[in-house]
């Protein structure tokens, strides 16, 4: 078999005779001088790597699970054509574990004069933003002796948006909110009601129903019926302090927050409700405002999206303060944040009754289901310290829920895969009750 190229070239200068056995310049010469010119040639016919155009194109968002494809496109002004090795960086956390390195890194031929794509998919394992660091191209000659290295700044930003798994839950929602919105025929009483229809008396209404008017125009008693009333205000307040980094099932309860405000943010929505988003722990991290039904959720997501806790306390005078300024008439607030004793007893009660006296407030909070599993543990020894401890953590958490009741809070605590579910249906209890 004929060998050709390196193998061919390295075989030859292999079989050049050396003549004598001892060192010296001479013979070192004789021996490497033809090797020297190869490798010169080859370097000389390897494209230049700094005079090449790179621009991309390609994704610039993906909900956090999903793959984003960015292009490379990569110009080659030279008369010769590009052989390369390139390397597409990105951050660690732009790939699951152990697919960085053949996902970033890419063969690429480019005929002098021409331009070629190539596509580096990402599958990212974290919110935010993740931006492209240095393209590394090594551009080696036709014999592959010799190569020339050089790194291109290309910027590029993908913003991994929160993966929004509780969508699924939406129909079923929106079947009950339909229900409220008296597309059957139910019955709503109380404070923040509006009139939906007319329809005849049936035994067992409440006859402060009765449409007097309505009812001496025709032959049949005639009762108005009731919908919820449209164009409340909500507003969802993340607690983005110390206490929603606390990671439950591998991830910050922050996330679980977030999944459970967009729930309620689109059923809202749906209601015709106005929904704001704050997001504070010392100072405001994220605003959401005036933003109309069919902007609502992509304005909130990529708000939420460069979302990190931070690992302070959060300065609940000043979360109050805020958000009083933010909901300055009557609505319903939604706290996002933790049922730990000291951060409630100590900052949420002595500022409560602020929120309390002028809105309808509800805390939602993330349960950690390890705690319920811990709680069941027997066996031996150390199970059984597990349940007690666990039993003890649990009656901590109902003894600061029933102090929330207290002053007038309705309060939500699930897991991660319960809260936005359970959140939606005290949503919708509000509502039917009319409290909002």
């Amino acid at each position: 078999m004929a060998l050709t190229g390196r193998a061919a070239l390295l075989a030859a200068l292999g079989s050049l005779p050396v003549g004598i056995w001892e060192p010296s310049w001479t013979g070192i010469l004789a021996v490497n001088a033809p090797l020297a010119v190869a490798c010169a040639c080859d370097f000389a016919l390897a494209a230049p790597v700094r005079r090449l155009g790179l621009t991309r194109s390609g994704d610039t968002s993906a909900r956090l699970g999903e793959a984003a494809d960015v292009t490379l496109t990569v110009t080659n002004p030279a008369g010769r054509p590009l052989r390369a090795h390139i390397r597409d960086a990105w951050p660690p956390s732009s790939w699951q574990p152990g697919m960085e390195t053949e996902a970033s890194r890419h063969r690429l031929t480019v005929p002098g004069g021409e331009r070629r794509r190539l596509t580096t998919r990402l599958r990212p394992t974290r919110r935010g933003d993740r931006q492209a660091d240095r393209v590394t191209i090594r551009s080696y000659g036709p014999l592959g002796l010799f190569a020339r290295q050089g790194t291109h700044k290309v910027p590029w930003t993908v913003r991994v948006l929160p993966p929004f798994t509780s969508r699924k839950h939406l129909p079923s929602k929106l079947a009950r909110l339909r229900e409220l919105d008296g597309r059957t025929s139910v019955l709503t009483r109380g404070e923040g009601t509006e009139f939906d229809s007319l329809r005849e008396y049936v035994p067992g209404d409440d006859t402060r129903s009765i449409d007097w008017r309505a009812t001496a125009r025709q032959t049949s008693v005639a009762v108005r019926t009731w919908r919820p009333e449209r164009d409340r205000h909500i507003l969802v307040v993340l607690d983005t302090g110390r206490t929603s980094a606390g990671r439950v099932d591998d991830a910050p309860r922050l996330d679980a927050s977030m999944d459970a405000a967009l729930l309620l943010a689109a059923l809202a929505s749906r209601a015709g409700d106005r929904v704001d988003l704050l997001a504070y722990d010392r100072g405001v991290r994220a605003l959401v405002q005036g933003r109309t039904a069919n902007d609502l959720l992509p304005s909130m997501v990529s708000a939420m999206a460069t979302l990190e806790p931070e690992l302070v306390e959060t300065n609940a005078r000043g979360l109050t303060a805020t958000a009083l300024r933010t909901a300055p008439r009557r609505s319903l607030i939604v706290l996002f944040s933790s049922l730990d004793a000291a951060p409630i007893e100590e900052g949420l009660l002595p500022v409560l009754s602020q929120l309390t006296q002028r809105h309808t407030v509800l805390l939602a909070s993330v349960a950690d289901p390890h705690i319920a599993r811990m709680a069941t543990a027997r066996g031996n020894t150390e199970a059984i310290y597990e349940a007690a401890a666990a039993a003890q953590a649990q009656t901590e958490r109902h003894r600061t829920s029933e102090q929330l009741r207290r002053h007038g809070v309705t309060v939500v605590d699930a897991t991660p895969d319960d809260l936005a579910p359970a959140l939606a249906d005290a949503y919708l209890a509000l509502k039917a009750a009319g409290r909002l």
